[in-house]
């Protein structure tokens, strides 16, 4: 599966639902997202201006929702390659009173002029749909070419191998099963999550990519059954021998 078909999956019918979905699929949805605008906040000062780059921002845009919270002067660069799921994220941005704050760029990270330089980035449920390990590299390098040296990288997702965690998988099963799914709608979404994503092997697996990206160790911040968040920084360009 290309990178291209991975967001064909976000369809009219699945964007629809990603909101509700999501938050039964990841317990804590709300609590990373308000937990990653502390980390960039904590990182940068949330009282003076940045610009950051909220990759696959599609859905309820909730990285942009809880960051301007906290940062009254932030400006936000928004990108989604699926057109339903950015729809989505537009009226969720308006209806906060955020448009003024927010540009949007339907496509890719790869699609934005090389030449920009964000104060941070945030990259929350992306990198588990990206197919093999060289698009997922081909991701974080995007991101880190456009970041400025030093600018932190929040990165959440799945961060271990499905089949490598049965009890975490039986888990995931029981939280939907908690809320209302029949046993046949259970066995149902464990295929498909399992048909569906491709996340990294484990955390040492995340900060190998993040390395290879010319990013610092990562600091683990959220945990909740498969999903991990972690913060990490690129490395200057000095540090990097450029």
């Amino acid at each position: 599966m290309s990178s291209t078909a991975a967001a064909q999956k976000f369809d009219p019918a699945r964007a629809g639902e990603y909101q509700a979905q999501s938050r039964i699929a990841l317990a804590g949805y709300d609590a990373c997202h308000e937990l990653s605008a502390c980390m960039l906040s904590a990182t940068l000062g949330g009282e003076g201006a940045a610009h950051v780059l909220v990759v696959g921002a599609g859905g309820g845009a909730q990285e942009i929702v809880a960051a301007s919270r906290l940062a009254p002067e932030w400006r936000f660069t928004a990108v989604d390659p699926s057109r339903p799921m950015m729809e989505i994220a537009v009226a969720e941005v308006a209806r906060q009173g955020l448009a003024a704050r927010t540009d949007f760029h339907l496509g890719y990270v790869d699609d934005l002029p090389a030449d920009r330089r964000f104060s941070a980035a945030t990259l929350i449920g992306v990198l588990h749909h990206q197919p093999g390990q060289e698009a997922k590299r081909q991701l974080l390098n995007a991101i880190a070419s456009r970041l400025a040296p030093g600018a932190p990288l929040i990165l959440a997702g799945n961060r271990y191998a499905y089949a490598s965690q049965p009890l975490l998988l039986a888990a995931w099963g029981e939280r939907w099963r908690m809320q209302g799914a029949t046993a046949e709608e259970v066995r149902a979404r464990l295929g498909k999550i399992l048909e569906g994503a491709d996340p990294p092997a484990s955390e040492d697996a995340v900060a190998e990519l993040l390395a290879d990206a010319g990013f610092e160790p990562p600091t683990w911040f959220f945990s909740s059954l498969f999903w991990g968040a972690c913060l990490a920084r690129r490395i200057g360009d000095d540090a990097q021998g450029a």
